[in-house]
This record gives C-alpha cells, sequence and structure tokens, in this order.
C-alpha cells in the first residue's frame, strides 16, 4: 500500500437524527470532497459501506451530490464494512485500475442490541445470538483467565468518555466516574450498560488517490495507507469465545494487525496511536493483546499503568472510541480513520497525540471478520 495517499476526510456526527441515512451519508461525502478540493466527477469510483439500508443505497446518496456516471458499489462486512471498503478502494488503486476512490460509510442503526449474524437459526431462536451475550461470555473469560476485574473494565469507560468531551463528533460528551459505571444498569453479566456502545447514526468517508496523481495535481500526499489487513474465520480461529478452548484459539484481529503492519514494514512499536473496536470495554481489553500492545494475560496491568490513556505512550481510543461516538455499523472503520487523519495532521485539539505519525484503526464484524488499517504520515 506504498502508493496510495489520503487526500481528504469527510464526517457526520453520530448521533441520532431526525432525517434519513441518505441526507447523512451526504453531508459526509460533501464534506470529504471539499476537504479533497475535489469536484465529485474527479472521483473514479465510490465504494459506500453500509449494513442496514435498501439496495442502491449508495447510489442513494452519491445521487443527492450528482450524478457522476463512475461506479458506485455497496459494501457490506457488518462492523468491519467500513475498513473492507477501504482495503477494496486501496487494492484498486494499488492495481492501476482506477486514480482517485471515494469511500464512503454510512449507518442509521435501528434501537436496541444487534443480532443474528453469524449464528445459525436455532442459536438465534434460542437467544444466542444478541450480541452482550457473547460480549459477556468474553468478558467473563478474560476475568477468569487473567487478572482483569469488574473494576478494569469500568475503567476503560471512563477513560474513553473522558476523551470523548473533546470530540465534537460524539455522540455522548461527558465524564463518567468508575462508581457512575458500575451502578449503571445491568444488562448482561458482568457487563453494565455504559459497558456498553450503542448502536447509532452517522457517516464518515476518505478520498483516497494514487500518490503520483496526488502529487500531479498538487496535493498534499503525506498522508497514506501504510497497509491493511483483512481476516476472517478459519478452522481454528476464534470469534465468539469458547472458554474450554482458550488455548487453542486464535485471533482473526491479530492476524489481521499482523498483514496490516507487515504491509507498512513497520512494528506494533511504531505505532503513536490506536483506535479499536470498544464494542464493550472487555472487547478493548482484548484488543491490547491482539494488536501486540501486550503480552496476553498483561492486558489489564496496561490499561492501569496510564499508557492508553491522552497523554501516555500508546494512546487507545482519544476520539472516545465507540462506547462515546456510539456504533454506526457502516460508518465506524471509516469513522476511526478520519480521526487518525485528524491526529497525523495535528489538528485535533484538546485530544491531540503529541507528534503522532502512524495510527493504527482496528473493526471487528460479525460474521466472524476483522480488518486493520495502518495510516501514516
Amino acid at each position: 500500500m506504498k502508493n496510495v495517499a489520503i487526500v481528504g476526510v469527510g464526517i457526520h456526527p453520530f448521533g441520532r437524527f431526525d432525517y434519513g441515512y441518505r441526507q447523512i451519508g451526504e453531508v459526509a461525502m460533501r464534506d470529504c470532497l471539499a476537504d479533497a478540493k475535489l469536484q465529485p466527477e474527479d472521483v473514479d469510483m465510490v465504494l459506500v459501506a453500509n449494513v442496514g439500508a435498501e439496495m442502491a443505497k449508495g447510489h442513494n446518496i452519491v445521487n443527492r451530490v450528482r450524478y457522476i456516471g463512475k461506479p458506485i458499489i455497496n459494501v457490506e462486512a457488518a462492523c468491519a464494512s467500513g475498513g473492507s471498503a477501504l482495503s477494496l478502494g486501496a487494492s484498486l488503486i494499488e492495481s492501476g485500475a482506477v486514480k482517485t476512490v471515494l469511500c464512503l460509510g454510512v449507518e442509521k442503526a435501528p434501537r436496541g442490541f444487534i443480532a443474528g449474524a453469524g449464528f445459525e437459526n436455532w442459536q438465534i431462536e434460542s437467544g444466542l445470538g444478541v450480541n452482550p451475550l457473547y460480549f459477556s461470555f468474553q468478558a467473563q473469560d478474560l476475568m477468569r483467565t487473567t487478572d482483569a476485574t469488574l473494576e478494569d473494565l469500568a475503567d476503560v469507560a471512563v477513560k474513553n468518555h473522558g476523551h470523548s468531551v473533546h470530540n465534537p463528533h460524539a455522540m455522548y460528551r461527558r465524564e463518567f466516574t468508575r462508581g457512575e459505571v458500575l451502578a449503571s444498569r445491568p444488562v448482561c453479566d458482568p457487563l453494565t450498560l455504559l459497558m456498553l456502545c450503542t448502536p447509532n447514526e452517522g457517516a464518515a468517508a476518505v478520498a483516497l488517490m494514487d500518490k503520483d496523481e496526488a502529487a500531479k495535481r498538487g496535493f498534499d500526499n503525506s498522508i497514506r495507507i501504510g497497509g491493511i489487513g483483512l481476516a476472517s474465520r478459519a478452522t481454528d480461529d476464534w470469534f465468539v469465545p469458547a472458554p474450554s478452548l482458550q488455548s487453542e484459539m486464535t485471533s482473526i484481529s491479530a492476524r489481521a494487525a499482523d498483514t496490516a503492519l507487515e504491509q507498512a514494514g513497520m512494528g506494533v512499536d511504531d505505532i503513536d496511536l490506536v483506535e479499536c473496536q470498544d464494542t464493550d470495554t472487555a472487547s478493548e481489553l482484548i484488543a491490547y493483546s491482539d494488536l501486540g500492545l501486550c503480552n496476553k494475560g498483561e492486558e489489564a496491568e496496561l490499561l492501569r499503568s496510564g499508557a492508553t490513556t491522552l497523554g501516555g505512550s500508546i494512546p487507545v481510543n482519544v476520539s472516545g472510541g465507540l462506547l462515546s461516538k456510539g456504533e454506526p455499523l457502516g460508518a465506524s472503520g471509516l469513522g476511526q480513520v478520519h480521526e487518525l487523519v485528524t491526529q497525523l495532521r495535528g489538528t485535533a485539539g484538546p485530544r491531540q497525540v503529541k507528534d503522532a505519525r502512524v495510527g493504527m484503526a482496528h473493526v471487528m464484524g460479525a460474521g466472524h471478520n476483522a480488518c486493520v488499517v495502518v495510516v501514516q504520515r
């Protein structure tokens, strides 16, 4: 991915709105085009990541901006939809098939739990296909196999909500104490309401361009895709934890991270900040070891050290994460990339990570797939 420059990003705030996904996506697309100083017809292809809308969803959004007469392709991979669209767009540019791609993620998720994806019908019908259930399984397993405690789970939420007060695009922008997190409504033991993210609405967009084309057009192409790793479940991988098989499991997030770092020619020590999939607080802790930030069993120790807090050695989810922003499924991955680009540009304001040059984004989607993106300056 040495030839793919990021020439623009755009976003629609995450939250709840009284208008549809078409308008939400249009805002992010226009914002991205303006940031890149591109006209709609300058784009060779648009890839639209979305999970829940009707067919021709991408066309319905793009045509609100302009009928561009270029290919518009819809991409769906659950929570990894945005990362998958970015991977496809970058690969097409690397191949020489196109010069400029706009990747747009958009969602207007219904209220309530996400259910059904990646499970057999009998699991869904018996209530096993609702996401907080497997989040609770992995949280229990983390606490059983490491020294992580209930207080550690709460402190992830405290950290991320503390970061969110400086993010104008987040749904929730207030601090919570450990006591408030622990006292919030129980959902699925040991997780309480404030330990879980909210499926919601929003959009984010990233404009990619061949670096030589960017140079020819006079773009600042100093921010680029370093590497992208996609992984789906194999016979010896895990997605929904099964404690009895813990020693035999391999993480798809770890495989995706290894691929992204290898493409970028880097090690995890080169990463300055991480935006990871904190659909629940245990998921963030598990991501610490999956992404190589620490060894297995040291997740809680890394959190307690302050390393993953803004100002620490490897800040995680300085945007507030999904816990604070909410998770509009098709947009969440590109929302992470928007944050990384903002940080690498040095324009993140009070949440700025000092001297940020390399960032990692991580999403994991139902249906057993993960995507890790390395963005570098």
